[in-house]
């Protein structure tokens, strides 16, 4: 089975050499699709370097939200399954073989990540999702979908501005299709170096929570409490929390589906306070 990576970048200079050395290495067959969506600061320049020397990687110019731009790469992509991993990522070196070995029998195969970086920020966990039984909340950091899975869902929704990844999952599940976790396919995530990072990444995570009930209905029901009060014991949960929250609130307020609103200005975002892509 061939994959193809399709990494969605905009600035990462600092950590794509690391990203693509661990990519180069896997177990083929494969291919990288670069999808850079707009960078600035010489990422371009560092993977054409790579490029002379591995066949493998395309690099195209696509800018917009993560769902558009990565829908781009994956409509370049000639894989029979469809696998994507952070800027920021290092792929573990069986990684990809993993993620083949259990698309054998399961439609979507979600792989383990881990924190690494400052370690208040390492143990923080993910708040788990459930639909009909399943986690649909794995990060797209480490993720692989069969390329029927992308075919059925038209891919990700380009209106959401995180949780896209989740929101692509709960079709899929809803459609019938089958996920799996594999804690073999292992990819490590380097945390957010700054305060600021931080506090804008939960933000920004609370906002895309809001958009899927925007465009799901009511989702509470899928999370489960006793989960919520264990991720919040430390410092740094409850400040994820709280600017969690605030981007939930935000998005409520500021925010509407653009399937709903097909005229009009576009609506107001809290750029300003916490830039996004």
């Amino acid at each position: 089975m061939k994959i193809s990576i399709v990494l969605n970048l905009l600035n990462e200079k600092r950590h794509i050499r690391d990203l693509l050395d661990s990519l180069v290495t896997q177990e083929p067959p494969f291919e990288i699709v670069v999808v850079d969506a707009g960078s600035w600061d010489g990422t371009v320049e560092v993977i054409r370097e790579y490029m002379k020397n591995h066949p493998e990687i395309h690099l195209y110019h696509h800018p917009g939200s993560r769902g558009e731009s990565t829908n781009y790469g994956i409509m370049k992509a000639t894989g029979d399954a469809i696998a994507t991993i952070g800027g920021d990522c290092i792929a573990n070196p069986f990684w990809l073989r993993e993620l083949r070995r259990s698309l054998k029998e399961y439609d979507i195969v979600a792989g383990r990540t881990i924190n690494i970086g400052y370690h208040a920020f390492e143990d923080l966990e993910r708040v788990e999702l459930y639909h009909r039984g399943v986690d649909i909340s794995h990060p797209s950091a480490s993720m692989a979908w069969r390329r029927e899975v992308m075919d059925a869902v038209v891919g990700f929704d380009p209106w959401f501005v995180t949780a896209e990844d989740i929101d692509l999952n709960f079709r899929a599940v809803s459609m019938g299709f089958k996920l799996t976790y594999n804690p073999d396919a292992i990819v490590y995530h380097r945390t957010k170096g700054s305060f600021r990072g931080f506090v804008k990444q939960a933000f920004w995570n609370g906002w895309g929570r809001k958009q899927l009930t925007m465009k799901h209905g009511y989702l509470w029901s899928s999370y489960k409490p006793q989960r919520l009060l264990e991720n919040t014991k430390s410092f740094w949960a409850v400040v994820r929390l709280v600017f969690a929250l605030l981007g939930y609130l935000c998005c409520k307020f500021f925010e509407k589906p653009p399937y709903k609103t097909p005229a009009g200005p576009k609506p107001r975002r809290f750029k300003l306070l916490f830039p996004g892509r």
